[in-house]
C-alpha cells in the first residue's frame, strides 16, 4: 500500500496551483505516465474523470470523482478500475510569496503483479508527478520572480 506525503512552499499563488491540478483533461500534456484523460462531467465543485495511466507493459484506465474547493483543496475519490482503493488530496495554503502545497496520495491496486510492479518505484515516480505539476506552472505562469522558495520534502511511506 504505497503512500506519499510531500508539502512544498512554491513561488506560484494558490489559485495558480489549484487551476493546474483541477484542469484535469490535460493530463496527458505533462504529467508522466498519464497517456489519456476524458472528463465526463465538471461543475464548478466537482467533476468526474477518467484517466489512463500506463507504464511499461502497463495500461490502466480509472474513474474518479473530484471535489473543487477553490478556496483551499482538491480532494479525489476513486470510482472504478484497477485499484482496491484510491485516496488523494492536494491542499493550497496562500503564503507570502506563494504558497504552501500539501500533497497526499494512497492507494493500492487489486492485481499483485502491478502492485509489485509500482511498488518497486513509486516514491521516485510520485515525485516525478508532483515536480511535472510544478515545471507545468513554470511553462504557464513563467520564472517566479521570487527567490526559490522551496522547503525540503517531507515524504512519508
Amino acid at each position: 500500500m504505497p503512500t506519499h506525503a510531500e508539502r512544498k512552499l512554491v513561488p506560484y499563488s494558490a489559485e495558480q496551483l489549484f487551476d493546474l491540478v483541477a484542469d484535469v483533461g490535460k493530463y496527458p500534456e505533462f504529467l508522466p505516465w498519464c497517456v489519456g484523460a476524458r472528463v465526463r462531467s465538471r461543475s464548478d465543485t466537482d467533476l468526474v474523470a477518467d484517466l489512463t495511466i500506463g507504464f511499461g507493459p502497463f495500461r490502466e484506465s480509472f474513474t474518479s470523482r473530484v471535489n473543487l474547493d477553490r478556496s483551499s483543496k482538491i480532494l479525489v475519490r476513486y470510482e472504478n478500475g484497477p485499484f482496491r482503493y484510491l485516496k488523494n488530496r492536494w491542499i493550497f495554503t496562500p503564503e507570502p510569496g506563494g504558497c504552501t502545497v500539501d500533497f497526499y496520495v494512497d492507494f493500492e491496486f487489486r492485481s499483485r503483479i502491478l502492485q509489485a510492479a509500482i511498488g518497486v518505484v513509486f516514491h521516485e515516480a510520485v515525485r516525478r508527478m508532483v515536480n511535472a505539476f510544478l515545471k507545468r506552472a513554470r511553462d504557464i505562469h513563467g520564472a517566479p520572480t521570487t527567490a526559490a522558495l522551496s522547503k525540503p520534502a517531507q515524504a512519508a511511506g
